[in-house]
């Protein structure tokens, strides 16, 4: 009786069911031949081929802080009130580790599913300043093609793709540079993640998951931070979380989001109006300025 009635309750809280591992190993399946599939159109071009390369190599050093916190919500997805199956198919549809850390506790508490799906969309409403972002560089691809990449976009490939200062447009080799960054992100997320999922209970608590993966970012959040306005927006951006950490449904995440946005702006119009203007031209000795030329016309 106690089993059925766990069952029932795990069945409840999660509004997409997954019938079974085999059911997820599909849509797994199918999410790479998917996103393998622009890079397979062009799989004899060099020019496509050393750009997704070079995605991959220039991912290689996130790879710990995304394998640590695959990990982290791989456990935390099973030591909570999910399934395996319905943990596996969280992981592979949503893909987005803070998201579903956020949720978990609110399926443990039973709240409203309206509840959950509000807290879900207030931590991922950064993603729409990413897609914001990445719309002129893939304006031009079909809208298939262009959700996929937003699925696969993510905070750590936003980063790295914006700082390569591609032109908009389309590009020699953008598009698979983005999928080499991302590529690389989704399997080694889902990796950990499946391990995270499949072996937590042969994983300690005291293991310090979290700690790892915070250290292995904080070198890439610094390298981020090239210019006085993105100082500003980070400085910024950390204080107001902080400050926002105990609002409800995670709201204090995109109020950080756009305080940061707002500190950025600030900074680079304080800066541009603090930039020595250049100073006119000199005229040459014998000739005559336009007031004079004016003055001896009259």
């Amino acid at each position: 009786m106690t089993k059925r009635n766990g069952a029932d309750r795990h069945s409840r809280f999660l509004p997409i069911h997954c019938a079974s591992i085999e059911a997820v190993r599909w849509l797994a399946a199918r999410i790479v031949i998917l996103a393998s599939y622009p890079l397979m159109l062009d799989r004899l071009s060099d020019t496509n081929r050393r750009a997704f390369f070079e995605g991959v190599r220039t991912f290689s050093p996130a790879v710990l802080a995304t394998f640590s916190w695959g990990l982290v919500t791989g456990i935390a997805m099973t030591k909570s009130v999910l399934t395996v199956p319905q943990a596996l198919g969280m992981s592979f549809l949503v893909y987005a580790g803070s998201s579903q850390l956020a949720v978990l506790p609110l399926f443990a508490a039973k709240l409203p599913l309206w509840t959950i799906l509000l807290t879900a969309a207030m931590v991922n409403l950064r993603f729409v300043i990413f897609s914001a972002g990445l719309a002129p560089h893939f304006s031009y691809l079909p809208l298939k093609r262009r959700l996929l990449l937003g699925y696969f976009n993510g905070d750590i490939i936003y980063l790295m793709f914006s700082k390569q200062n591609f032109a908009t447009g389309w590009q020699p080799g953008k598009e698979a540079f983005f999928w080499g960054l991302a590529v690389s992100s989704w399997s080694s997320w889902q990796a950990s993640s499946v391990i995270g999922i499949l072996l937590a209970s042969l994983i300690p608590d005291n293991w310090g998951l979290e700690l790892a993966g915070t250290l292995a970012l904080i070198p890439l959040i610094v390298s981020a931070v090239a210019t006085r306005s993105t100082l500003a927006a980070v400085a910024v951006a950390s204080v107001v979380a902080l400050m926002a950490f105990d609002l409800p449904y995670r709201f204090g995440l995109p109020l950080a989001v756009f305080a940061a946005l707002v500190a950025g702006t600030l900074a680079d119009v304080i800066a541009e109006r603090a930039r020595p203007q250049p100073a006119a031209p000199e005229e040459e000795p014998g000739t005559k300025s336009k007031s004079d030329a004016t003055r001896s016309v009259r």
